[in-house]
């Protein structure tokens, strides 16, 4: 498709945000057409099963979200920054000409604080598309 032809054009960089928005906005159509189908009204035996449901849900959700902050926490304790401003003898000239290469070691140094605000930003639109589909009982 388009990004075969930005690769062969030589602008990788736009070859992969092709990809990945189009990836993502597969996912997202997709996480909508979950979030909005209507579901059948539940019996009452499984409206008794929802409190064990629910507890059991929410100590396995904050054993997850806890590993994985947990891992990336020791990612970014362990992980050698230096390594991104190191001297350029060290980059072979053939990997620094890479275009995607400089566009990431801009981003992840000169530009990393509106990285983590649009991140932030497009984390808390997904939470309020979530509140908005959930169909709040009376």
């Amino acid at each position: 498709g388009v990004a075969a032809l930005f690769v062969l054009a030589g602008a990788d960089f736009l070859a992969v945000a092709q990809l990945l928005i189009y990836v993502g906005g597969v996912l997202i159509l997709l996480l909508f057409g979950v979030m909005l189908t209507h579901r059948a009204d539940r019996t009452d035996s499984q409206q008794a099963n929802i409190v064990l449901t629910t507890h059991v849900n929410h100590f396995w959700g904050t054993v997850v979200a806890l590993a994985i902050f947990g891992g990336l926490f020791w990612l970014i304790v362990h992980a050698n920054f230096l390594i991104l401003h190191g001297p350029d003898d060290v980059i072979d000239p053939a990997v620094r000409s890479t275009t995607l290469r400089q566009f990431g070691i801009h981003l992840m140094t000169t530009h990393v604080w509106a990285f983590e605000v649009i991140g932030i930003l497009l984390l808390m639109a997904l939470i309020g598309a979530t509140y908005l589909a959930v169909k709040r009982e009376k």
